[in-house]
């Protein structure tokens, strides 16, 4: 099973029909990943804890609408995919393993929207069981990198791994006419892209010292650590396809990526 970056941008793409990456999104099972996965761990920008935590949830996933001033319509979607509680144990098993010693079980969250309005898109009928890992926003993208090898075994077992979050994320300047695509913008993205396709993994783990104007596109890093576990879980010889690209706001890109193992 290969692994998966997506820029999930705003939470609007779950209505917006003009957004580019819906039919992208929509066109997952026919155009991207035909084989159907046993279960699907998401590491979402939107969870983020002091030290590693999995959902263990028996039943369906609560949508936590984790969002503020929104259209009306947004607040009453639900994606009610079942909990995938052995695979949760599993990647508890998996990074404990790895050196990750202090990994949570959290029995009560459900899916927020960085999982649900892509998958609810990409499996509209809500089948195959979830889990989420979260995010430690303190402790750098190696750290996340590392986490992402740890759980390489889970694709040999039917996993998906998908890592959600934006290849751009600045959401304090988003311009909302339509003029050019800002040119910090645009040269980190270019600049992450080389990167994944010329498999700079290091390069990758320092981008806040190595990426042009990397505080401008992340002044916080969530939303892109995504894509290092996702990296990470493909291996050292990864290889990187852009499989999606499009931009609103002037600055939030949608750029999304493959990872394959190669050996």
């Amino acid at each position: 099973m290969d692994t998966f970056f997506l820029s999930h941008g705003s939470p609007t793409l779950s209505i917006d029909e003009s957004l580019p990456a819906r039919p992208f999104l929509k066109s997952w099972r026919s155009k991207v990943l035909q084989v159907a996965p046993r279960a699907i761990l998401v590491v979402s920008a939107h969870w983020e804890t002091a030290s590693p935590a999995v959902n263990v949830i028996d039943g369906p996933n609560d949508t936590i609408h984790d969002f503020y001033g929104f259209p009306k319509p947004m607040y009453q979607l639900r994606y009610p995919a079942p909990g995938a509680p052995k695979l949760a144990k599993r990647v508890r098993e998996l990074l404990q393993n790895a050196g990750f010693s202090h990994v949570k079980e959290d029995k009560t969250r459900g899916l927020d929207h960085g999982a649900w309005v892509p998958l609810m898109l990409m499996y509209p009928e809500a089948d195959i069981p979830v889990c989420q890992l979260s995010l430690q926003t303190e402790k750098g993208a190696t750290h996340h990198y590392n986490m992402g090898k740890a759980l390489a075994p889970l694709r040999d077992e039917g996993v998906l791994i998908i890592g959600s979050g934006s290849a751009t994320h600045n959401l304090s300047i988003a311009l909302l006419d339509d003029g050019p695509i800002e040119k910090w913008a645009l040269d980190f993205n270019t600049w992450l892209k080389e990167s994944l396709i010329n498999r700079r993994h290091d390069d990758l783990n320092n981008y806040e010292e190595k990426a042009p104007d990397a505080r401008m596109a992340h002044p916080s890093p969530e939303h892109l650590y995504p894509l290092h576990v996702a990296l990470g879980a493909a291996g050292e010889n990864a290889k990187a396809e852009l499989i999606h690209h499009s931009w609103t706001e002037r600055t939030l890109s949608y750029a999304s990526y493959r990872f394959t193992t190669s050996e």
